[in-house]
């Protein structure tokens, strides 16, 4: 029974916290949309506005569903592949070091969406 409470409180610390990180990069992104400011990378040749509509959802709409824990496994998704366009694409030419923590951010929600959301989550699963 107390293995499977540290699992489930597991679960959640590797939901809730870097989803918290990855707000403080989701929410200027998200500002910016909401004041029209369309001025973005556009790496994988969409456009910035769509390029900079998809990185909020990834860095932001996502990860707030994912504290919450509801529909944890699909949120965790297009967070996850926004860390890898950053990583691969974005700063594809730049030392390990600058991609790093997209990497680190990837795996992270990689794992989340292997393992849910645990029991202390809107899903409880």
């Amino acid at each position: 029974m107390k293995n499977n409470l540290l699992i489930h409180l597991g679960l959640a610390i590797l939901r809730i916290v870097p989803s918290a990180f990855m707000l403080t990069h989701g929410f200027p992104k998200f500002q910016k949309l909401l004041n029209g400011n369309m001025e973005f990378v556009n790496p994988i040749g969409i456009g910035e506005g769509p390029s900079l509509f998809l990185t909020v959802i990834g860095e932001f709409v996502c990860p707030v569903l994912m504290i919450i824990g509801f529909k944890t496994r699909w949120a965790s998704i297009p967070t996850a592949i926004v860390m890898l366009v950053a990583a691969f694409i974005v700063h594809g030419a730049d030392p390990f070091g600058t991609k790093e923590k997209a990497l680190l951010f990837a795996v992270i929600f990689i794992v989340v969406f292997l393992l849910g959301p645990g029991k202390y989550s809107v899903d409880k699963k």
